[in-house]
């Protein structure tokens, strides 16, 4: 058998041993990878759980949307009340219709007639 060579056997001693080195990379990648995947599902929990999460998300959408019908209900009545408003101050025969129907007011020279139904025999028999 040969002899090794001094130089040829501090090579070997003094070489770091790659099996060692390689796994301590993989297991350093593991623990990497592992915290990873924690992270991801903290944040899918926060996502779908949590106080600002998905839920929420679907409540202020529906919060929005009664919002959107109660404004548009709200916009029809002030566009009829902005039609009253320019109808009472561009037509006086408008003012004279709701004053006689609203107000009972009549013109002078006018006879007023009230015309009242008989009551029913339920109730007068209740007095």
């Amino acid at each position: 058998m040969p002899r090794a060579t001094p130089d040829a056997t501090r090579s070997r001693t003094c070489r770091p041993s790659r099996t060692h080195d390689g796994t301590r990379a993989a297991a350093m990648l593991r623990w990497i990878g592992l915290l990873l995947i924690a992270f991801l599902l903290i944040l899918q929990w926060k996502l779908w759980v949590g106080a600002d999460g998905i839920r929420e998300v679907h409540a202020l959408r529906a919060s929005v949307a009664a919002q959107r019908e109660e404004n548009d209900q709200l916009t029809r009545r002030n566009q009829a009340l902005e039609a009253d408003v320019k109808d009472l101050k561009h037509n006086g025969q408008a003012v004279e219709s709701r004053a006689r129907s609203e107000l009972g007011l009549i013109k002078p020279g006018e006879t007023f007639y009230q015309v009242v139904e008989p009551a029913s025999a339920s109730s007068s028999d209740a007095h």
